[in-house]
């Protein structure tokens, strides 16, 4: 019984690393972005420099590059065919948790009155992010990455190697 909740463990630590992994190129992505547009890339005086149309953009990028990275690698054994399915789920996660950030970023701009462009940086990318994150990878990895949802891919590729590694007869 122990070894199972072992190999559980590490199987989840695994997963978790290469979430993380992943999550950090989106995090880049996402502030680079969001400052970016905060400081005026695209002009002044337009919805997508103030903070929530910057958020909105960046979200939106991040979300795409974290979704190849986490179907292509974190979970690539539990893809599915219907990658359209997939992704849709994906992004409704990725909404909620965007949710979460902006609601963050708007209490703290809109509500508390801290507008500065560190306090906008600290309500979005840092407690937003560890609220969304965690709901997001919770989600992924039980959801939309669900052993129940992998169309049988990682049993097929389980085969292949058992296959592969099995001795052959000469």
């Amino acid at each position: 019984m122990r070894a199972i909740a072992t190999r559980i463990f590490d199987r989840l630590l695994s997963y978790a690393l290469k979430f993380g992994i992943v999550g950090l190129a989106g995090y880049a992505i996402d502030v680079g972005i969001f400052n970016a547009l905060r400081l005026g890339l695209l002009g002044d005086a337009h919805f997508f420099q103030g903070p929530i149309g910057a958020k909105i953009i960046s979200v939106t990028v991040s979300t795409l590059a974290t979704w190849f990275g986490n179907r292509y690698w974190t979970f690539r054994a539990n893809r599915r065919k219907n990658f359209m399915l997939e992704l849709l789920e994906f992004c409704t996660i990725a909404l909620v948790g965007m949710g979460i950030g902006l609601l963050c970023l708007y209490i703290s701009h809109y509500v508390l009155g801290f507008t500065s462009l560190l306090a906008d940086n600290i309500s979005t990318n840092v407690i937003g992010l560890v609220l969304a994150t965690s709901f997001r990878f919770l989600m992924y990895r039980f959801w939309v990455y669900g052993d129940h949802r992998s169309d049988g891919l990682a049993a097929r590729t389980a085969a292949a190697q058992a296959d592969a590694a099995a001795p052959r007869g000469l």
